[in-house]
């Protein structure tokens, strides 16, 4: 893929593996555009003795010489007009693509972001069924980053799904990295969404290559914040003046002691507080991102919580949640009041809750990961922490 027109070159030779009995043998075209090569037979035989090897024609000025060079020239034109018109097309030409053009060979036109924009709808039909609006989002962005990359890198605005090759991957993971500055991580999620369209297209037959055969994606790993026992208690303790800081400081808390993502405590309603096996309540209901069962046993802090609130919301909600963008908003507010030089987030709420609420008061990883709702304990691993306290505790019961 090219931005303007690249090398281009057109040779004509002889396949003597294939020569015939009377020495008639097939002349073969190849086609070299920015370095990559195809051949094909244009199915003019020609007698090897008068073939010039140094100039790429017919010898002579025979009959036989005149017509094999007129053909060659008539090739040659054709295959100058092709390059032509798909380069006016498409802004770019594989040598691939003009070889079939070339001999009429029908190729499927199935366009990368034509197969995202399809993608997309159907997620959008599946959105509160078995997809959120995060999840759309993602793919939604994802798509954006793809379209602005190949018009800043190829200046197309499309390309066909059997053109995509190892390089693209590789000049898109450049073009997140530097042009759209973003993260690692968040390069190889917009990467990992990227070859979701592609699995789809080879699924459905229309690529026969694994342009990610060789490629790795890379997540790099990261210590999730968390807040220690005496930053939740300044929190839990501080006095607002303000009513919104107040709500959105209790949701937190209540999170940072059930684990909740933000999502499922936004849904949260009062069918999901039922009777556990232990005659106590517990949150019982399912993770909006991956369908799985998520039981919680409710302790006394986010019991209190439920109790302050009861009744004060519509739709039988537990909580007076508000817009995820809003309650990290007022979560900043809230730890410039309370002195936490922490990034306050939502999402911090349910590292705690797997850092110090449970994993640091002994409660095992496997149990962690249930109330998480993960599907692999690998997940639950990324928020685990080896906290000096757990470190002190453990060594504590040992007597050499």
């Amino acid at each position: 893929m090219r931005t303007s027109k690249s090398t281009f070159n057109i040779t004509f030779y002889l396949r003597k593996d294939k020569m015939k009995k009377n020495s008639f043998t097939p002349i073969f075209c190849r086609v070299t555009i920015a370095g990559e090569a195809v051949s094909f037979n244009i199915h003019k035989d020609i007698r090897a003795e008068i073939w010039d090897m140094e100039n790429h024609k017919a010898m002579g000025s025979s009959r036989e010489a005149r017509e094999v060079n007129q053909i060659l020239d008539a090739c040659r034109t054709i295959l100058h007009n092709k390059y032509r018109d798909i380069f006016e097309k498409d802004n770019f030409v594989t040598a691939e693509k003009l070889k079939n053009s070339y001999l009429g060979i029908s190729t499927d036109n199935t366009m990368l972001l034509e197969l995202f924009r399809d993608l997309i709808k159907d997620i959008e039909a599946l959105v509160g069924i078995n997809k959120t609006k995060a999840t759309l989002q993602k793919y939604k962005v994802t798509y954006t980053r793809l379209s602005e990359f190949m018009k800043f890198k190829y200046n197309i605005s499309d390309i066909n799904v059997k053109e995509i090759k190892y390089q693209f991957i590789s000049d898109f993971e450049v073009y997140l990295r530097t042009q759209a500055n973003c993260s690692p991580n968040t390069t190889a999620k917009f990467i990992q969404f990227f070859k979701r369209v592609i699995l789809i297209a080879q699924n459905n037959g229309w690529m026969q290559h694994n342009p990610f055969a060789n490629y790795k994606i890379h997540f790099k790993k990261v210590d999730r914040g968390y807040l220690t026992d005496q930053e939740l208690d300044i929190i839990k303790n501080k006095e607002f003046d303000i009513e919104r800081l107040e709500k959105v400081r209790d949701i937190f808390v209540f999170a940072c002691y059930t684990g909740l993502a933000y999502v499922d405590t936004f849904k949260l309603t009062y069918d999901n507080i039922k009777i556990g096996i232990d005659d106590k309540l517990w949150i019982m209901t399912r993770r909006a991102k991956t369908d799985t069962i998520v039981n919680v046993p409710l302790l006394n802090i986010p019991l209190a919580i439920i109790e302050k609130y009861r009744g004060q919301q519509k739709d039988d909600k537990v909580l007076p949640t508000l817009s995820n963008q809003k309650m990290n908003s007022y979560l900043k507010e809230i730890a410039d009041l309370c002195g936490i030089e922490k990034r306050l987030s939502f999402h911090l709420a349910r590292h705690t809750f797997a850092s110090t609420t449970t994993l640091a008061k002994g409660v095992s990883i496997e149990a962690v990961s249930k109330m998480l709702g993960h599907t692999n304990i690998k997940t639950t691993q990324i928020y685990a922490r080896i906290t000096e306290n757990m470190i002190s505790n453990e060594m504590s019961k040992l007597t050499l």
